[in-house]
């Protein structure tokens, strides 16, 4: 196989579902369908939080930047991936490719630390409801924020500028929707085992880390459900935690799945579905659940 160096690469090939164009024009329509109700979702929370003074406390407002985050999450993949169910190829230059995955890994990143900001917002509301407003003030929820923001950035910095640092060799084919990071490492030609240890460590970091904190505090706050005198209260606390927590799950699950092992055994097939569940399918829920 012919040796191309970075330089030489100007654009990549996106295959999408090329080994099925049966089912391409369908597959358009249904991810038509889900763009545009999990921006208008979305969007109507933005603005009803937005405008509404007494919505302006941190569960709210953690909720108003989850629904920022799913947007703009929506707006980096989406349209590319309808792009590519309407042609049979879709090219994307090098530099595209870097910002598709920059943006991805930032709205990525910055999603793992907010989801784990809220449930410890929730677990200070149920589980020390007297001492919350102490405990969840302005100053704590503003560091909270930023430190999701932020490290959504250096995550995104970091990997995006390490992966394209590689030489790429040919085909040019990324098989996949879009440009994540697994499918285009698989394009590298050279060692990139000490880069597999970084994804693996940044994974267990930044996605397992914040999951099994969120799973610990859920377990104090099923308890504290429990120990409610009040059915009703306890049905409805459980109902909001249980959304939360189901919506979590979904995100994580596929999310890690997708990233401790970029260079996995798992089918092409698979991954991209894989990548559909917490790109696809989380944003779409974030508004009803």
């Amino acid at each position: 196989m012919k040796r191309q160096n970075q330089s030489s690469v100007v654009e990549f090939i996106l295959l999408g579902f090329s080994n099925f164009p049966e089912l391409q024009e369908q597959l358009f329509g249904v991810f038509l369908i889900i763009y545009m109700v999990t921006l208008v979702g979305n969007a109507i929370i933005i603005v009803i939080i937005s405008l509404e003074q007494s919505l302006h406390i941190p569960m709210y407002l953690f909720l108003l930047n989850l629904s920022v985050v799913d947007v703009s999450f929506s707006a980096v993949i989406m349209p590319e991936m309808l792009v590519v169910l309407s042609t049979e190829k879709t090219t994307l230059t090098f530099s595209g490719c870097f910002a598709q995955m920059y943006f991805l890994l930032l709205f990525g990143g910055t999603e793992c630390f907010l989801l784990g900001a809220m449930a410890y917002d929730r677990f200070a509301a149920i589980c020390h409801p007297l001492s919350y407003t102490m405990i969840m003030n302005k100053t704590v929820f503003v560091k909270l924020v930023m430190f999701s923001w932020v490290s959504g950035i250096t995550v995104a910095t970091v990997q995006t500028s390490w992966v394209f640092s590689f030489p790429f060799c040919g085909p040019r084919e990324i098989n996949h929707f879009f440009c994540e990071t697994p499918p285009v490492l698989e394009l590298v030609c050279a060692d990139t085992f000490l880069f597999e240890i970084y994804a693996f460590t940044g994974t267990i970091l930044i996605i397992m880390v914040p999951f099994l904190l969120i799973l610990l505090s859920y377990i104090r706050i099923l308890f504290a459900i429990l120990k409610m005198p009040s059915t009703t209260g306890r049905q409805k606390v459980f109902s909001i935690c249980a959304s939360h927590l189901t919506y979590v799950t979904l995100f994580y699950g596929t999310a890690s799945m997708t990233y401790l092992q970029p260079k996995s055994g798992y089918s092409p097939e698979t991954k991209k579905l894989m990548s559909l569940s917490y790109s696809l399918l989380t944003p779409l829920l974030n508004p009803p659940i």
